[in-house]
């Protein structure tokens, strides 16, 4: 056994959202790398509004995955990451990676924070996930009336698969040196794709006619309010929809390449794959 895989073994990473959906496959993939995880769920006893929670969870890891929910840009994430990421380093714990979302401003509180905390960081920013279609509330609009009412236009997106990130979240984590401490790493998918043509491939795959119906912004928050999301949270999402789907992000980064030395995984083959698993299917 190499001493860097021998250091990997004896690792120990703290997962925060392990049971959503990007910190499940950071665990799934932690875990293959030979790393220990330590889930980091409400179910396992940590909570991000519940600061007492926060130590047993820390104690004696070598580094965490830091993942806030709702989203990393809400008024609450700067705070609470900040927090959480100083007593983590108080803790001994130095080595933090932190998903954020490439392109959106209201996420730099929260990178910052980061930043200040005096730990070996890392920011890892995304483009729109691929399993956002397969996953979450935009599911059962396809699912159950084929159709994806969406604020996304006609701007051109490179949907990037959970497991891409994932995966880059693990190599940054395990890292024998510190190549990735003090970065911020983008990472996208391989092509530029619409809304639209993504519902496309999604048909194809499915066998089934799907159709996207683009809207504006402030005509999604008052779906979202008519389905009882509350006022503060729609405000905060459409003002979101409103700045990352204006065409900011519609170029591709090589960061998963980079890291992980192989391209990210096509859309078309995540399609495939979550249509064979009838997630789709009426």
């Amino acid at each position: 056994m190499t001493q860097n895989a021998s250091q990997t073994q004896d690792m120990t990473v703290v997962v925060t959202g392990a049971s959503g959906r990007t910190g499940r496959r950071v665990a799934d993939a932690a875990r293959a790398a030979g790393l220990t995880v330590r889930e980091a769920t409400r179910a396992r006893g940590f909570d991000w509004q519940d600061r007492s929670t926060w130590a047993d969870t820390l104690r004696d890891a070598d580094g965490a995955y830091l993942v806030y929910p709702s989203d990393v840009g809400s008024p609450e994430a700067a705070l609470a990451v900040g927090l959480l990421a100083h007593e983590a380093v108080l803790l001994g714990v130095r080595r933090l990676v932190l998903l954020s979302s490439r392109g959106e401003e209201m996420a730099r509180p929260t990178e910052e924070a980061l930043r200040e905390s005096g730990a070996d960081w890392t920011v890892v920013r995304a483009s729109w996930f691929s399993q956002n279609f397969s996953e979450g509330p935009l599911v059962e609009g396809l699912r159950e009336t084929g159709e994806l009412i969406f604020p996304g236009g006609e701007v051109r997106e490179p949907f990037i698969d959970v497991r891409d990130i994932a995966d880059v979240v693990v190599a940054v984590l395990s890292a024998p040196d510190d190549r990735y401490v003090g970065q911020s790493l983008a990472v996208t998918g391989p092509r530029l794709m619409t809304f639209g043509e993504a519902i496309t491939e999604i048909s194809a795959a499915t066998g089934r006619e799907l159709t996207y119906r683009p809207v504006r912004p402030p005509e999604y928050g008052e779906r979202l309010a008519g389905f009882g999301v509350p006022p503060q949270e729609v405000e905060f999402l459409v003002d979101l929809f409103e700045s990352l789907l204006d065409g900011r992000n519609a170029y591709l980064t090589d960061g998963v390449r980079e890291v992980l030395g192989r391209a990210p995984r096509d859309f078309t083959d995540f399609a495939r794959e979550a249509a064979a698993t009838g997630v789709w299917k009426r």
